[in-house]
């Protein structure tokens, strides 16, 4: 059996030896895995690094890991996308499965935006959320952890769009998303916004393509914002792939 888990700092110069395994990775090695000793184990700390190895041995407190080699260092693959969406007021569990799809998807980062119509996100949520994000990186496999940035105004928003060579803004009425693509430089990494239930106002939408964001649509009905920020990021992803094999 092979299982991937996390050591989160616990070998940054990792070069060899044994890593003690403790708290909810031990918990999820132990109890949800049902890993035993001699069972191939792969940790990751969620910035690339990644060493294999197998169990050693398993108490009531902790789980030793073996390494069998070295530390590898893997490079993110694909263009990266950071993805800014105004989810603040997402009840009943919807934001959690923003988060968790953006991170199976790739997104290199989300971001909450305070809008007009979505100001506030609890400190307290953005705690929840990298939870569901880390649980989501181990489920997929993932070796880079996404990153959840604090929330941020739509003053500071303006500043990314016009520091960044590709933009894309989700908002009703706007060309069709593939057809805007399709003209776009290849790049090594981009802009994505999603805005509130009910939409970005028209003097936001005015700024940010004044800043150099670029409108798409993405299709004749109204979306949720974790709907529209799904089907953004992942038709984007299969689009910068397809431009790797061109």
């Amino acid at each position: 059996m092979r299982a991937l888990t996390a050591a989160r700092p616990l070998f940054s110069d990792f070069r060899g030896g044994i890593v003690r395994v403790q708290g909810s990775e031990f918990w999820h090695m132990a109890k949800v895995l049902r890993l035993k000793p001699d069972d191939r184990v792969e940790l990751f700390n969620g910035k690339g690094g990644l060493v294999e190895g197998c169990i050693q041995s398993i108490d009531k407190t902790g789980v030793d890991f073996m390494a069998q080699e070295d530390q590898k260092m893997i490079l993110p693959q694909g263009m990266q996308w950071q993805v800014f969406a105004a989810f603040g007021t997402l009840k009943g569990g919807r934001a959690d499965w923003l988060i968790e799809k953006c991170t199976e998807l790739g997104a290199s980062s989300v971001t909450p935006l305070l809008t007009e119509r979505s100001s506030i996100i609890s400190e307290n949520r953005v705690d929840r959320l990298e939870r569901v994000s880390f649980a989501a990186a181990k489920q997929c496999q993932r070796l880079h952890q996404m990153v959840l940035n604090p929330p941020i105004k739509f003053g500071t928003l303006l500043d990314h769009i016009s520091k960044s060579k590709l933009c894309l803004v989700a908002t009703a009425e706007a060309t069709p998303l593939l057809n805007a693509v399709k003209s776009s430089a290849k790049e090594s990494s981009g802009i994505l916004i999603v805005g509130p239930e009910g939409d970005f106002t028209k003097k936001e939408v005015e700024l940010m393509l004044e800043a150099g964001g670029t409108a798409v649509g993405l299709g004749p009905h109204r979306l949720r914002v974790e709907t529209a920020t799904i089907a953004l990021l992942a038709t984007l992803v299969m689009w910068s792939d397809s431009q790797e094999t061109v």
